[in-house]
């Protein structure tokens, strides 16, 4: 295992472009890292350069202090899954999951191959295919081949480049657990490269989001979620995404496209002399308000909307209700739609319903929300006015404690399985 230290990285290109601009960042030993962006944010290269597949204009790297930025990929003990599995179609499960150590001419006995391939195969429940080739797996069976791959090498750390993309959606769901489970039960250090942000907030202990190569936050999931440090962060994690609605400040009030929000004196202090803002409010926190107790009104804002269209997926229901915007954040919502690759779609507040409200489409729908769940940006610089560090930072530290007790617990149930097995044998 190992801790990974990137400090101010630097890739650039030929014509001078910078696909990774000043990125520093430290990975714990044993930490699971994840690195999310759109397409085109630098992720899968800072990968690459970790493991030595890309040369570093500026920067360095560093293994356990150990300075790599010279050092030759197989020099640095670092696997890597790649994307399209990189299987030897010719080779059996046995031979590919042990090829990394057939490399090293004669370094490994026959007998000592065995036994980690053996391993690694017992770890990713592949046991009974050991003798099959590639063509003949399904596609989760095929990346969990490539994972053994990676284990058997007693790696430092594990590096993933987007291994779930080739997977259809119900294949993705199992290999998240399957990944997790693994690496908790080996607290290898894993930096996992995906563009899908469900993947990184599922598996990562710490997430760190990337725009056109430059890094905008690193904290846990829960942090990122709930105080995002920007527009970009804010609009790039959650699905669906979040609803920003222009707000302006007239006098005690917040008036938003569909409603008003009281301003309170912390958010007044926080908006400071602004007069318009950028308004952020998660589908989720949205209640169709015939669903709630009248005490529970009471606590929020309620709203009459004119609902275009819903969308019914069992356990939930999508309405989505059209708003005029101002022209004043149209431009800077424009923008960040084509940063988090969106396709301009129609300014529309989405609203994701418990699957007991009659909501339908044409309706007018009366819809409730905490005020004190809206996230308030500046409308030029992005930067979250309501960001609160001190919560941020407990998140993180929970995480970290989560961290520590997961492992503990995958070390000891491995342990409690390896007992079960000699008695069996016994």
């Amino acid at each position: 295992m190992a801790a990974i230290t990137l400090s101010h990285v630097v890739k650039k290109y030929g014509d001078g472009f910078p696909a990774v601009n000043d990125v520093s960042l430290e990975i714990d030993d044993g930490e699971f890292v994840i690195l999310v962006g759109p397409s085109g944010c630098g992720k899968s290269t800072l990968l690459r350069m970790v493991v030595g597949l890309e040369d570093i204009s500026d920067g360095e790297i560093s293994i356990d202090g150990d300075v790599v930025n010279d050092k030759a990929p197989r020099d640095r003990r670092l696997a890597m899954v790649f994307q399209n599995y990189a299987l030897y179609p010719h080779l059996s499960v046995f031979e590919n999951i042990a090829f990394p150590l057939r490399l090293e001419k004669g370094k490994y006995p026959e007998e000592e191959v065995r036994r980690r391939v053996e391993k690694a195969a017992e770890t990713l429940e592949l046991q009974e295919h050991l003798d099959r080739k590639p063509a003949n797996l399904s596609g989760g069976q095929r990346q969990r081949v490539a994972m053994g791959r990676a284990i058997v090498r007693e790696a430092r750390a594990f590096l993933f480049d987007e291994p779930l993309s080739n997977l259809d959606a119900k294949l993705r769901g199992q290999m998240r657990t399957e990944i997790a489970r693994m690496q908790r039960r080996l607290g290898t250090t894993t930096i996992y490269v995906t563009h899908d942000q469900t993947e990184a907030m599922t598996l990562g202990d710490r997430v760190a989001v990337l725009k056109k190569g430059v890094l905008q936050q690193v904290a846990s999931p829960r942090a990122l979620y709930e105080q995002p440090v920007n527009l970009f962060v804010a609009g790039f994690i959650g699905s669906p995404p979040m609803n920003f609605l222009p707000g302006e400040v007239d006098g005690d009030v917040l008036r938003l496209p569909l409603t008003q929000v009281p301003l309170t004196d912390e958010l007044r202090a926080r908006i400071g002399d602004r007069k318009l803002v950028i308004v952020g409010l998660r589908p989720e926190h949205l209640e169709d308000a015939d669903t709630l107790d009248d005490e529970t009104r009471a606590k929020g804002v309620t709203f009459e909307a004119d609902v275009d269209v819903v969308e019914w997926l069992g356990a939930e229901l999508y309405a989505y209700v059209p708003f005029e915007t101002r022209e004043d954040v149209a431009a800077t919502l424009e923008e960040l739609d084509r940063d988090l690759d969106g396709e301009n779609m129609r300014t529309q507040l989405v609203a994701a319903l418990g699957a007991e409200s009659h909501a339908r489409d044409g309706d007018t729908a009366e819809l409730w929300f905490d005020p004190a769940r809206l996230l308030v940006f500046d409308p030029e610089s992005g930067d979250n006015l309501t960001y609160d560090e001190e919560s941020a930072r407990r998140s993180d530290e929970e995480s970290v404690e989560d961290r520590r007790r997961a492992t503990e617990r995958a070390r000891r149930r491995a342990d409690r399985d390896r007992d079960g097995d000699r008695e069996t044998a016994a």
